[in-house]
């Protein structure tokens, strides 16, 4: 994944902060002093059906001070009428108008997140088009059938595989069906052909011309690699690209097959850290490091996003304080690049955001302090990536950039780890309260906790610190972060 690696401004002011401070009693010590390459300054966060407005103003007052790297959109082309979630990647046509924004919106969110140090990656809906089978007209106007798109498409530049009775996936085994064959009636595009190929290029150029930074390619697996190689060849060679392969037991299509082409969503950690937590939570660590799972510098890693929500195969915000741990855990650890989620309450899996009469998405608004005890209501905003715990985590791993794991301690339900002597975390899954003294290479001196709304205090005196953590919940210090 390509990044600018722009360092946050609360890691910037903390580097000027202990340069003064430090300087007059102490020679400096890099290894003590928070991370200034952008090592850690690479968290992703997709902000799901959050109008280019919203994200805007998040970039602004949120996403940039609290040391996020990159923001995923919602895909910006085109799309059905409808109120569900899923109408947004249904296209119709790649014009950047959807009930999101226009494209003159799109584009002053691009620039407006830029501005805060923010990086823009869209997703890129390219394996198929509409699943309608009856002819209709798009948000913006444009006409469509199935197999027919004005300026676009014909019947030529579609798969009907033949291979099943109704021309569906059923059989993930068969690697023909899932390349070839429609998922739930998608259209499925000949992505082998020169003029697919060209014309979807062109479309992500388009969006590159808009300052985007990089994209989610939607439903990868259902395009052989060679074809999203090409795709992805002609567009400039800093552009990031991270892939959406669901990795399946026994599956002949495999996330690996795709890494020569960018990153690939790891869902395997999802999945099993909701197991881990139920169990051992100090193997988290260990996710990634075993088989079935993709080398991290391969990997980009999530909690939950908009489908494993809905589908159940991950944790999410109806899991409250386990939800929040995942997260810790996940930004505290070293393999792939992490990604948080945020996105709507909802009680039916269809439900779309918060519309206006008109089927335009309302902005998103966040609660004065939202948090995993929140009291929810269909289409209100969880705004999981402001949640104290997770956001200060995203701070704290910018400080301690890609210092190594140290001093990795675990008892029952409770774990700790370093990251060198930037930073330490402590995690009690249990249901007791944690009490007990750790070793850790933070230099002696008074931290506070980066996850805590306000100053709670730990004095670390040669090398070792008592630390008292309530149950269910997490601890973190870092070099940054002083009284």
């Amino acid at each position: 994944m390509t990044h600018l690696f722009r360092t946050s401004a609360r890691t910037a002011l903390a580097v000027a902060l202990l340069a003064g401070s430090l300087a007059a009693c102490t020679p400096a010590d890099p290894g003590a002093e928070p991370a200034t390459d952008g090592s850690g300054h690479d968290v992703g966060v997709e902000l799901f059906q959050w109008t280019w407005d919203a994200i805007a103003a998040e970039c602004t007052d949120h996403l940039g001070p609290d040391g996020y790297a990159w923001v995923l959109t919602s895909p910006p082309q085109e799309h059905i009428l409808g109120d569900a979630w899923w109408t947004a990647y249904q296209p119709v046509s790649y014009r950047v108008e959807s009930r999101l924004g226009t494209r003159e919106q799109y584009a002053a969110m691009v620039e407006t997140c830029h501005d805060a140090g923010v990086e823009v990656w869209a997703d890129a809906v390219v394996n198929h088009m509409t699943g309608e089978d009856v002819p209709g007209t798009g948000w913006a106007g444009s006409a469509y059938e199935h197999y027919a798109h004005a300026g676009l498409y014909d019947d030529a530049d579609f798969h009907h595989c033949a291979l099943t009775p109704d021309d569906d996936i059923h059989d993930y085994a068969d690697a023909a069906q899932v390349q070839t064959c429609e998922l739930v009636n998608l259209a499925d595009l000949a992505t082998e052909t020169p003029h697919v190929r060209e014309t979807v290029t062109a479309y992500l150029s388009d969006l590159l011309t808009l300052g985007v930074d990089g994209f989610r390619i939607d439903a990868a697996k259902h395009m052989p690699p060679a074809d999203v190689a090409a795709i992805v060849a002609g567009l400039p060679e800093r552009t990031g690209i991270v892939q959406e392969v669901i990795r399946g037991a026994g599956e002949p299509v495999t996330p690996e097959q795709y890494t020569a082409n960018g990153k690939v969503f790891e869902f395997a950690w999802g999945r099993d850290v909701q197991g881990v937590l139920a169990g051992s939570p100090d193997l988290a660590l260990d996710l990634g490091s075993g088989g079935g799972y993709l080398p991290s510098d391969d990997a980009v890693v999530f909690v939950d996003n908009h489908d494993t929500e809905r589908n159940g195969s991950t944790l999410s915000y109806r899991d409250g304080a386990t939800y929040v741990l995942a997260n810790v855990l996940m930004l505290a650890g070293t393999y792939g690049t992490p990604t948080v989620y945020s996105g709507y309450a909802f009680d039916d899996s269809d439900l779309g955001p918060a519309q206006d009469a008109d089927g335009r998405v309302l902005d998103a608004t966040c609660a004065d302090a939202p948090g995993p005890d929140a009291d929810l209501a269909d289409d209100d905003w969880v705004c999981q990536h402001r949640w104290s715990a997770i956001a200060g985590m995203v701070g704290w791993r910018g400080v301690v950039g890609d210092a190594p794991l140290v001093d990795r301690w675990s008892d029952g339900d409770a774990l700790a780890l370093g990251r060198g002597e930037r930073g330490l975390v402590v995690v009690n899954a249990g249901d007791d309260e944690l009490s007990t003294t750790l070793t850790t290479r933070l230099p002696d001196g008074r931290y506070c906790d980066v996850l805590a709304s306000g100053c709670e205090e730990v004095t670390v005196r040669d090398g070792a610190v008592e630390v008292r953590v309530a149950p269910h919940s997490a601890r973190a210090w870092d070099v940054a972060t002083r009284p």
